[in-house]
């Protein structure tokens, strides 16, 4: 077990810790080679931008080199995809989905010493450029700036329309926090793709940050159960029922624990 701790993350530019995240998860991550490959695309975009002086008209050239010149834009036929998610990936195929392309936006534009934050915003991430007179929101999907009138209707379609925009919602959120999202969506993603001793890995890393979460535990205990772990399926499932007899899903583990628990018992002579 590797382990991670919030510091680790709060010192490094978001995309290094995401590199660092999905090596964590997959080892054949390519690591060094993201790295220079970043390295590269900055003094491309250095060069690129070597005369431009205003930071606003800065922003909006490399907006235009990063998405239209370098090709990278949101996965729209494949969004829940994890390679989506993974750092070398992105940069090889140049298509992502939001947090994955805004973790590059902030990398390269914070190098270009742009304002530049991020906010794991409800819906998706969103980069925020601070700048003196206004505050610009940029959806990292596809590079177009968003009002607060647009983020308040995605958070309708996504709650309801009695929900309101609230200035937490706008908040720059700390890297630890969008890693721990980034970790729950690859996770998801490859338990969809039934990918499922990398979805081990990141139960086991979010154990790391939150020891004894009977929800990752009983998630842990789904995967465990996909690959014929029987005995460790059944011990993380009765975690879960004790731990929350309430919830809905534990009346369901009940008999699934009992029906596994009964497999388990059968001798074959």
């Amino acid at each position: 077990m590797i382990d991670m701790f919030d510091e680790d993350f709060d010192s490094l530019p978001l995309a290094e810790g995401a590199l660092i995240l999905n090596h964590a998860i997959d080892e054949s991550t390519q690591v060094d080679w993201a790295k220079q490959e970043m390295a590269r695309l900055f003094a491309e975009l250095e060069l690129e931008l070597v005369h431009e002086r205003d930071d606003k008209q800065r922003l909006a050239s490399f907006l235009r080199i990063f998405y239209h010149q370098w090709g990278f834009k949101g996965d729209t036929t494949a969004y829940y995809r994890s390679e989506n998610a993974f750092i070398d990936k992105v940069l090889e195929s140049r298509k992502g989905i939001p947090v994955s392309l805004g973790a590059l936006l902030l990398y390269f534009g914070r190098q270009l010493g742009l304002p530049l934050e991020g906010i794991a915003f409800p819906t998706q991430f969103v980069v925020r450029a601070n700048w003196d007179d206004e505050i610009e929101y940029i959806n990292p999907f596809n590079g177009e700036y968003v009002s607060e009138h647009t983020l308040r209707a995605w958070l309708i379609g996504s709650d309801g329309p009695l929900v309101t925009l609230k200035e937490e919602h706008l908040e720059v959120t700390d890297n630890p926090t969008v890693i721990g999202r980034w970790l729950a969506l690859l996770k998801s993603t490859l338990l969809n793709e039934e990918k499922y001793l990398l979805a081990l890995k990141c139960t086991d890393l979010a154990l790391n940050f939150i020891p004894d979460d009977p929800y990752e535990i009983r998630d842990r205990g789904f995967i465990y159960q996909q690959l014929d772990c029987t005995n460790i399926a059944i011990s993380d499932y009765e975690y879960f029922i004790e731990q929350c007899p309430e919830d809905p899903a534990a009346e369901l583990l009940k008999g699934q624990v009992s029906k596994m628990s009964e497999d388990s018992a059968v001798v074959v002579h």
